[in-house]
């Protein structure tokens, strides 16, 4: 029997999740939740509805697992603790420094009602963190080097686009390839964020809009650009949608470390990302921990987990004999 997937919000992200639960025999799409007019959305699920989220609760007892698709800004921090109290839930929380603030209101939700949670599920914070993790515990004298991109940072771009005299912005975070290069060689450098990476911007702005005055305030953004090299493009709305319309992203997490008596001998784990689809990739990371969350409440286990707790056993739709098989 297919585990029933409901989603809650659709932008991209939640396309990204659609068309991942089509590519898993043991997931079925039940319904789509959304704060816009219900009638307004075409999803490419035949045979699915769309509902208003007020009437998500309703489906508490017809849905195993619900996706949260929302952003980590003003959604998900309100969303999932809400939804906790009725459903097992699964979301991509990316910002870092309120992890365990979100972490402990979704789990006191989540205890009360028996259910499962897992957040900040996705490449980074998720995929990348638990790659982190294992290299350190594996190299516990060393560093650890994350680099981001070549890609589009869909927050960056947002806050580009919240500027007075701005229609339209992409921004890509670019890895600097001499640090990359020096991370590889094992050197256990020290690395500024000025050094790991570098921002271009390409921004429409609005007829007559002061576009040194635009410039002046991307560079000087506090938390976004200040503490990066910038480079700002003003292009034309066509450009833009001709050369910039995908959400490419990616990027790579090495552990440089000593092992040996005398610590003689230098190692370099590497593990790297290269998407054209962020929210498609990001998305079929939520599926595959939505059938963890599934399985380990159906063991009678409930409270939030996060990357870190889950076995991934779990995350497979192949047998136990199947992994000791073939992937082994």
């Amino acid at each position: 029997m297919a585990i029933k997937i409901g989603i809650l919000g659709y932008g991209n992200l939640a396309r990204g999740v659609e068309a991942a639960i089509k590519q898993n025999n043991d997931l079925q799409l039940e319904a789509v939740f959304t704060r816009r007019d219900p009638s307004a959305i075409q999803i490419q699920t035949a045979g699915v509805s769309v509902y208003s989220i007020d009437d998500a609760v309703k489906f508490k007892d017809r849905i195993d697992v619900m996706i949260m698709a929302g952003g980590s800004a003003t959604d998900l921090p309100k969303q999932t603790p809400e939804f906790a109290q009725y459903f097992n839930v699964v979301d991509s929380f990316d910002t870092h420094a309120h992890i365990p603030e979100h972490f402990h209101n979704t789990d006191l939700q989540s205890k009360k009602a028996n259910k499962i949670s897992i957040i900040s599920i996705g490449w980074d914070p998720g995929v990348f963190s638990l790659m982190r993790m294992i290299s350190s515990a594996v190299l516990p004298e060393g560093n650890h080097y994350t680099f981001w991109g070549k890609g589009v940072s869909q927050g960056h771009s947002d806050a580009i686009r919240r500027i007075d005299g701005v229609l339209d912005a992409r921004q890509y975070t670019v890895p600097s390839e001499e640090s990359l290069n020096k991370a590889r060689a094992g050197k256990n450098i020290e690395f500024t964020a000025r050094q790991m990476h570098t921002r271009e911007c390409y921004v429409v702005v609005k007829e007559n809009a002061d576009k040194v005055l635009i410039e002046k305030q991307i560079k000087e953004m506090p938390d976004y650009f200040a503490d990066y090299d910038t480079t700002v493009h003003f292009i034309s709305q066509q450009e833009l949608n001709e050369k910039h319309s995908g959400l490419p992203h990616g990027g790579f997490v090495l552990r440089t470390g000593v092992t040996g008596n005398h610590k003689e001998y230098n190692n370099v784990i590497e593990y790297s990302l290269k998407l054209d689809s962020n929210p498609a990739f990001t998305g079929s990371v939520l599926v595959a921990y939505a059938r963890a969350a599934y399985r380990l409440n159906k063991e009678g286990q409930s409270g939030c987990k996060t990357i870190f707790d889950i076995a991934p056993a779990y995350l497979s739709s192949l047998s136990e004999e199947e992994l000791r098989s073939h992937l082994l």
